[in-house]
């Protein structure tokens, strides 16, 4: 199922998402490498099968291949710190964790092949997603130090917020079962 017309199945009660959608990807705030690969990054990272299935169809015509990687390791390597972070800063009160050395392997951080604002920018919309407040504010302050500024961070948050929805709804009602 494409992207369009996946969201052709989009219920009623959650046609704001669906309309949502459609501006976001069409805004000035973001160029079309960041806003794609912010959707991206979302779908993986909000994990709806449908949805992510539909994006990366999308995308892979809309993003270079090195883009389209990157945007999935940021969605990758975010699904990985988001929970070990949340934990050492977030869940835990034991101070004795934050002097351990984390012994996770990061070079996608490092080695994505894009331009660093975007790939910061897509590990701040999956931790958004994924509620990791140590991860948000470390990859948004990055992105303000290489240039984008507030109303570019949030028009990714907005985008990563609103495929979050979407794939919440397709999670209660599975496409198939809505267009029928």
């Amino acid at each position: 199922m494409t992207l369009t017309e996946l969201l052709e199945t989009v219920p009623a009660y959650a046609k704001d998402l669906k309309l949502n959608f459609s501006a976001l990807v069409q805004q000035t705030e973001l160029n079309q490498q960041q806003i794609w690969g912010t959707v991206v990054a979302s779908a993986i990272g909000s994990r709806n099968p449908e949805l992510t299935q539909a994006v990366l169809a999308e995308a892979a015509q809309r993003l270079s291949p090195q883009a389209l990687e990157a945007a999935k390791g940021a969605a990758a390597i975010m699904g990985m710190n988001n929970v070990y972070y949340r934990f050492m800063h977030h869940l835990t009160t034991n101070e004795n964790y934050r002097s351990i050395p984390a012994r996770l392997r990061m070079n996608i951080i490092r080695t994505h092949g894009v331009d660093q604002a975007d790939f910061e920018l897509w590990c701040a919309a999956v931790s958004s997603i994924k509620g990791c407040a140590a991860c948000v504010d470390s990859h948004e302050r990055v992105v303000r130090e290489k240039g984008l500024n507030e109303q570019a961070i949030l028009a990714a948050i907005r985008i990563a917020a609103v495929v979050h929805g979407l794939a919440t709804v397709f999670d209660a009602e599975k496409p198939a079962a809505i267009g029928a």
